[in-house]
């Protein structure tokens, strides 16, 4: 059997290698040559796999280690009999992790009193999940977005978008990348949708570039419609907008979802998916994760709890720093997420003994 996969793909060298010939390449170079004789690929994102691609080839198999697909044509595959499977929930903690450190941010940086305000989360799928329950534990106003679920399971408990808009303090996007259908996803915070927010709002955006269009957010800032955004994807990835990058208040290389644990379950995920539709058997155990470098936060010195969950959120991922990286390297934008140092998820930290509010402070996932 013959495999060819994104050779940025964490922990996949030698998971297949006992039961099939694999050849790892960078993932937007993978050609129709490259897959002509290939049974099946493991992507990313940066693989197009689509017509072009796949026609006439021997594909029947595509495995992407992440939780969108949107790089997939599906109706393609369905039509061709090529059997697709994605790793869903697989970075959802990782995501949820980003968001923490963001509001970590407005809090200690720019004074933003997180109890109170109000949050629209939009797409409330595996990821919107945690980031509403999140949200409430800090004591946040959660309005929870997401009109195919509202049909689908009733209006209770779900807020219409537009409604939404105008209370949120801060609006932040979960969804998937649509362009058609009766819900698009496509420039969901477009002009219409930026009239409706409330001056100095936050949007943050870690689903899909073109879900927030760019020139709606650059005049949102300009305007102060926008007070802070906090952009981890972007429209026409890697050559990113540099006026959003620059007003920006945080501003990444779509790496929300790339803590070290989800980065191994999505690989776990591809690899147990693509042996259990072929058939075969490997003897690849998932390895053992390294402990991160300070385990321990200590939450002494705090003014009050709010302070020392946000102390806590930015002690275990420092998105900070990881902004500071993108602005130094703005044309470097896919080595920064190919090489990225991957980062330990909140459940590998501890907190010190007889820490203050360690009930609550645990109630984030902290031992």
């Amino acid at each position: 059997m013959k495999i060819i996969a994104d050779d940025k793909i964490p922990f996949l060298r030698g998971a297949l290698e006992p039961v099939a010939e694999v050849t790892y390449k960078e993932g937007k170079s993978i050609s129709r040559a490259d897959v002509m004789d290939c049974d099946a690929i493991i992507t990313r994102t940066r693989t197009r796999c689509d017509a072009p691609l796949l026609d006439g080839t021997k594909v029947r198999g595509i495995f992407t280690a992440t939780i969108g697909y949107d790089h997939i044509d599906t109706a393609y595959c369905r039509r061709a009999g090529i059997y697709w499977e994605n790793a869903p929930a697989c970075n959802s903690r990782s995501v949820e992790q980003y968001l923490a450190s963001a509001l970590g941010v407005l809090r200690l940086r720019h004074g933003v009193t997180l109890r109170g305000k109000t949050i629209a989360v939009v797409g409330v799928g595996h990821v919107g999940s945690l980031v509403a329950t999140l949200c409430e534990k800090l004591g946040m106003r959660v309005l929870r977005v997401d009109p195919p679920r509202a049909e689908a399971e009733g209006a209770d408990g779900f807020t219409p978008y537009e409604e939404a808009l105008c209370q949120a303090d801060i609006v932040t996007f979960h969804t998937p990348l649509t362009a058609k259908g009766q819900h698009p996803t496509l420039h969901l915070l477009g002009s219409d949708a930026l009239a409706l927010l409330k001056h100095g709002v936050t949007v943050i955006n870690t689903s899909r570039g073109p879900v927030c269009g760019t020139r709606s957010l650059v005049s949102g800032l300009r305007n102060g419609r926008i007070g802070h955004a906090i952009i981890d994807v972007w429209e026409n990835e890697p050559d990113i907008s540099r006026d959003l990058l620059s007003m920006a208040t945080i501003a990444t290389p779509h790496i929300a979802g790339y803590s070290t644990d989800s980065k191994l379950r999505g690989t776990s995920m591809a690899v147990r998916a693509l042996c259990r539709h072929f058939g075969l058997a490997t003897p690849w155990e998932p390895p053992a994760l390294t402990a991160p470098a300070a385990p321990v936060f200590d939450p002494s010195g705090c003014a009050d709890a709010e302070e020392a969950a946000a102390r806590m959120f930015l002690h275990v991922y420092d998105i900070e720093a990881d902004c500071r990286a993108l602005r130094e390297n703005t044309d470097k934008f896919e080595k920064l997420r190919g090489d990225y140092h991957l980062r330990r998820e909140i459940d590998s930290f501890r907190l010190a003994p007889g820490a203050e509010n360690a009930e609550w402070l645990r109630s984030f996932g902290i031992k």
